[in-house]
């Protein structure tokens, strides 16, 4: 019997000694290569007439805007993709805000990076020189193409005949440079695209001053996080930010047209209205454009036309009617010039009539 209890004590401490020689298992770190394809098609590019920079890019990727676009005003731009490195767009701004070649710039980012065959990457420098790089390992079809001020690029793609087709869109379309830079995306999609799909998309100029009151260099900004048709939605969106633009211009002629008199007043006014217009063929549901087009016209000494576009921005959004006097006046609709609209009968009548459902809602 007892040597029964001293065997299990032998065998107890053995296992004992095994279980503290045995080296703990090495925790692994994920490799570099583990972070998901940003599998996808962009352009870079300057624009010659304005000096802006941009970047457009779909995939089928959630939220590609936050990874592959990089631009800076009076430097360059950058969109890092496949296997994407934030660190290509950072540092690779640097340089170009160093004078630093487009060429150069991708030569220097790859050297140091050991992931340079998964990696992919355009850029468009200060002096609009562009360039493209794609890794050996990135997945077929991989590649790109440069022409005048912009480098086309993208993997996994549906064949060579997108970046083809991108490059002759660009080439070729008009219009506002965003607008170019979203024409050679539809031109990529139509060729093939992403051969996994779509998701979504972005689209960035940078232009110096360009952002909110001034305070940045991001005049466009958009983004597509998911989405059926990304590239339709960021077309709409883009309508909406040029109206946007129109309207403000529209509102700066107005200002300078106060402090003018005869030809130049007039010729103020008129082109206040022709902004307005433009503002709303982009986008007709804007009660602020409408607002601005009344001002105009009312300036102009047309009243009924001024009326008009005052109903159409009560139409769009009928809170204005339910705002404070003191509330209108603080956005831009002051009672002098209710009081002015008021005299036409029509637009009295419609005015009336909508404080006449305010108080049946309320």
């Amino acid at each position: 019997m007892m040597w029964r209890v001293w065997l299990v004590m032998v065998v107890t401490g053995l296992l004992a000694t095994i279980a503290v020689a045995k080296p703990a298992p090495e925790t692994k770190k994920p490799a570099a290569s583990a972070a998901p394809l940003i599998a996808t098609f962009s352009i870079v590019a300057r624009d010659p007439v304005t000096g802006d920079y941009g970047v457009a890019v779909q995939s089928r990727y959630f939220a590609v805007g936050g990874v592959v676009p990089h631009a800076a005003a009076g430097t360059g731009a950058v969109a890092t993709q496949a296997r994407g490195n934030l660190l290509y767009g950072i540092d690779g701004l640097k340089m170009l805000a160093d004078g630093v070649s487009a060429e150069s710039v991708i030569e220097h980012l790859t050297a140091a990076d050991d992931l340079r065959g998964e990696r992919q990457v355009g850029v468009v420098d200060r002096a609009g020189r562009a360039a493209s790089y794609t890794g050996e390992q990135c997945l077929h079809w991989a590649g790109g193409r440069t022409g005048d001020g912009y480098a086309v690029q993208g993997n996994l793609l549906a064949g060579p005949q997108v970046v083809d087709a991108m490059a002759t869109a660009y080439e070729t379309a008009r219009g506002e440079f965003a607008e170019r830079l979203l024409s050679a995306l539809l031109a990529g999609q139509a060729g093939g695209g992403d051969a996994r799909g779509r998701q979504s998309a972005a689209l960035l100029v940078v232009r110096d001053k360009g952002g909110y009151l001034g305070l940045n260099d991001r005049f466009i900004e958009l983004h597509v996080e998911d989405h059926a048709t990304p590239i339709r939605e960021l077309q709409r969106l883009l309508d909406m930010r040029l109206a946007q633009v129109e309207a403000g211009r529209a509102n700066e002629l107005l200002a300078k047209a106060a402090g003018a008199e005869g030809e130049a007043r007039a010729q103020r006014l008129h082109d206040a209205a022709a902004a307005s217009g433009r503002a709303l063929a982009r986008n007709p549901a804007d009660d602020y454009s409408w607002w601005t087009l009344a001002k105009a016209r009312l300036a102009l000494g047309d009243r009924g036309a001024a009326a008009d576009a005052a109903r159409q921005a009560l139409l769009h959004n009928p809170a204005w009617r339910r705002l404070p006097p003191s509330t209108r006046k603080g956005l831009g609709v002051d009672q002098r010039l209710l009081d002015a609209l008021l005299q036409d009968e029509a637009f009295s009548r419609f005015w009336d009539s909508l404080a006449n459902e305010s108080a049946v809602g309320s």
